[in-house]
């Protein structure tokens, strides 16, 4: 079985001190060509796709509140607009935006999503992710901030006791950009000039979503794009987020420190199918890894780096440091234990990709466990995911 691999793309890598590195380009961060650049080099190294990092607030080194740290980088792109300036850029590589669920209208999702699967032909995803801090709360003004946290033992460490919300909301957003993405059946377009008909009325659909957090009527103005629907992905660290996963994703990304906790992982994830009477195709289960690779001085230079930074890095993923050789078979070995792919999170960009594409690449290539060139243009096909026919069709 080949490997799915995949790159966490986030401002100049996921070390907080890595805008400071030799060979990092902290000036071009906010620069459609930076991304361009490191979107180029990923598709080279023919990774199934590329995720970028967003957030409704400033990055922090605190997981629920800001910091006011100078010494880091601050601010980011719109990850859907990257994504959608990169595209006509690229031809193979899937390109998978984050946006968040607690303060976004679905609606809005829906139509960026689906535009982006137009651009791109055929090679978008997205990854939802909810957002509790209090300042995000603040920046929008449109709900009651967050009860304060307590001991329940519902408290999430992040979230706090509102959890629980946040992911039914999130489950109630993806359902409503699904349908959405539904309301347009394929051959809703007619076109015809002579008869002066651009669309048949009959194959467009109401969605008429009812929920606790969203009531939208549809349908979208975004026609069903090539994907029909565009893979949903998710970051997952417990059984409440393995059970998001479940009911609303075709991918998560999971965070084990080692085989062992690898094969727990993919167990408690297959529980959680059975738990929410999954019916579509299981779950592809990525594992994240942060990577410093370098063939001499790995170790020395993220060394380097916490040294600047103040602190020994820690990650929620596995910090891998070594060599692209060595880092290969840790992801052989790891695959044994039910992992299909891998979503890696380079310390440093450029850096830690290039040695993905130039090095890591080429050595599971040589164990006959990546592909050699992109057989699908589509992300659900490279998935092995069918695409589905919109569910309002007769």
């Amino acid at each position: 079985m080949t490997l799915h691999l995949a790159a966490a793309l986030d401002g100049a890598g996921w070390h907080p001190a890595a805008w400071r590195a030799e060979g990092a380009q902290p000036g071009r961060l906010f620069t459609p060509g930076y991304w361009a650049g490191l979107v180029a080099e990923a598709e080279r190294g023919l990774l199934d796709f590329v995720t970028f990092e967003d957030a409704l607030g400033l990055q922090s080194s605190h997981l629920n509140e800001p910091d006011g740290r100078l010494d880091q980088v601050r601010g980011r792109l719109d990850a859907v607009l990257i994504a959608s300036r990169v595209a006509p850029l690229t031809s193979r590589i899937g390109l998978v935006p984050t946006t968040g669920t607690t303060h976004t209208e679905p609606f809005h999702v829906a139509i960026g999503i689906a535009s982006l699967d137009h651009i791109s032909r055929g090679r978008a995803g997205w990854r939802p992710q909810i957002s509790g801090r209090p300042d995000h709360v603040a920046h929008f003004g449109r709900r009651p901030p967050f009860p304060p946290q307590n001991s329940s033992r519902d408290r999430d460490p992040v979230f706090g006791t509102h959890v629980l919300d946040l992911f039914a909301e999130a489950g109630d957003a993806v359902e409503v950009v699904r349908r959405l993405w539904d309301s347009w059946e394929d051959d809703a377009e007619i076109r015809d000039v002579a008869t002066g008909r651009f669309v048949d009325r009959d194959r467009l659909h109401h969605i008429d979503f009812r929920g606790e957090w969203f009531s939208v009527k549809g349908p979208s103005i975004t026609p069903r794009s090539p994907q029909g629907q565009p893979p949903i992905t998710s970051l997952a660290h417990d059984a409440l987020s393995y059970e998001f996963a479940a009911r609303s994703c075709d991918v998560v990304y999971v965070t084990p420190r080692d085989r062992d906790t690898a094969a727990a992982i993919v167990d408690s994830v297959r529980a959680a199918e059975a738990a929410v009477g999954r019916t579509e195709p299981p779950l592809r289960i990525f594992a994240d890894l942060v990577v410093f690779l370098d063939s001499r001085d790995a170790y020395g230079r993220k060394a380097r780096l916490d040294d600047l930074d103040g602190a020994e890095l820690d990650w929620d993923a596995h910090v891998f440091t070594g060599t692209p050789e060595e880092l290969a078979g840790l992801l052989l070995e790891w695959r044994e234990a039910g992992l299909e792919g891998f979503r890696l999170r380079p310390g440093q960009l450029p850096r830690d990709l290039v040695a993905i594409t130039r090095a890591l690449v080429p050595a599971l290539q040589n164990a006959g466990a990546f592909r050699t060139a992109y057989e699908t243009v589509d992300l659900r096909g490279r998935l092995g995911l069918a695409r589905p026919a919109s569910r309002y069709a007769a």
